[in-house]
């Protein structure tokens, strides 16, 4: 499994005027993302994909990462992991060298299931579960008149949406503003019912005090997780909010490695991880964080955002999250399932994962990821390079 070409991509669109949206940090006008073919010399290939700038991701793969592979055992995941992640560590230990890193991690696993004839999983030994609930998440604000704000009976139709498609769980955005977030969640739990699991998602659009704030006035709604109250630098501030909140405290989509995540345990400062298979570091590093968090008994729910390449890692990492706690009644991961326009989501895997009643995903048992592109997608929104 000699290691002859290693090509990323840029897959890119451009979102229509209606489908424009913001989170609390920035607006999305384009979807783009950095997807990675390895090539075996016996013509076998993998697939990865990186999470966060594509293009700064892509010039790191072909400067430093591409040299260092070609000619390589791709059976040497781990080997070859090491080795990539010293090249780079006197330069950047997280964000764009993990992120670029994790594509080639992902397309090794993918390479080496393809190979054994076994999905990933099944590689692992870890076979805990054969299908996953997926959650929605949405309630982006629009380019509306009036504003980011006021958007309320927007996302309310939005939430019904979604429960009429299946979803028995929501994850809605917030972090613009204590009193708009409060108003929000309370007309998107009283459209919903109360049977259905609602999350928050501030992506660290607050300090301490005003995080403690919204916790407090939304508490009532029987909030599942407030994700990323804080800016994730600060573990010590979120082991204390943690320590002070009412609702359970989810992060980790910015952090990265076995090495960031540890420190966050550390700290107490998480009842749910959330590392994300193409930002971490791959499949590789999401089960080394998934350990770090069984061994401290905090629940691992990986972050999902991306194409079609993302959900399939995402669902085989899920498949080798061990049951938290272990038990007749665990608390099961949930699939996030992002409800943004995309077609490099929807209509770039030739074999997409059965979904059944529910919104449930069955784990793909193909080799691999189990993910096949559709060339003519994958060339249709491949930038020239």
């Amino acid at each position: 499994m000699r290691i002859a070409h290693v090509r990323p991509s840029i897959l890119s669109v451009d979102l229509p005027d209606g489908e424009v949206f913001a989170y609390s940090q920035a607006w999305y006008r384009r979807r783009r993302s950095l997807v990675l073919e390895i090539e075996t010399a016996d013509g076998t290939v993998g697939y990865g994909e990186a999470f966060g700038p594509a293009g700064t991701n892509a010039a790191l793969i072909d400067e430093v990462y591409a040299p260092l592979l070609l000619g390589r055992d791709a059976r040497d995941r781990e080997t070859l992991w090491l080795e990539l992640y010293n090249a780079m560590r006197d330069h950047g230990r997280k964000g764009t060298a993990l992120e670029a890193l994790s594509a080639v991690d992902i397309a090794l696993w993918d390479l080496a299931g393809k190979h054994f004839g076994e999905p990933c999983h099944r590689l692992a030994g870890r076979n805990y579960r054969r299908q996953v609930a997926a959650y929605a998440t949405g309630f982006y604000r629009k380019q509306v008149v009036g504003g980011l704000t006021g958007q309320a009976p927007l996302l309310v139709e939005e939430a019904l949406r979604y429960v009429a498609a299946g979803f028995t769980a929501l994850k809605v955005k917030i972090g613009f503003g204590i009193d708009d977030d409060a108003a929000v969640v309370a007309a998107v739990r009283e459209a919903v019912g109360p049977e259905v699991r609602l999350m928050v998602d501030a992506n660290h659009a607050y300090d301490r005090a005003a995080a403690r704030e919204v916790a407090r006035r939304i508490d009532r709604y029987r909030i599942d997780w407030f994700e990323e109250p804080l800016i994730p630098e600060d573990q010590r501030g979120l082991g204390r909010f943690r320590s002070e909140s009412p609702i359970p405290l989810a992060t980790g989509e910015a952090e990265f490695g076995r090495w960031g995540f540890a420190d966050l345990l550390r700290y107490d400062a998480a009842d749910i991880v959330q590392p994300d298979c193409c930002a971490a570091g791959g499949l590789t590093e999401v089960l080394k964080v998934a350990d770090l968090a069984d061994a401290a008994h905090v629940r691992c729910i990986p972050h999902v955002w991306g194409t079609g390449i993302a959900v399939a890692a995402a669902l085989q990492a899920l498949a080798m999250v061990a049951p938290c706690p272990p038990g007749l009644t665990p608390r099961e991961p949930l699939l996030e399932l992002d409800r943004t326009y995309n077609p490099l989501r929807e209509e770039l895997n030739l074999t997409p994962p059965a979904v059944g009643s529910g919104m449930v995903y069955t784990i793909p048992t193909s080799p691999g990821i189990g993910f096949e592109p559709d060339r003519r997608v994958f060339d249709a929104y491949r930038e020239p390079r």
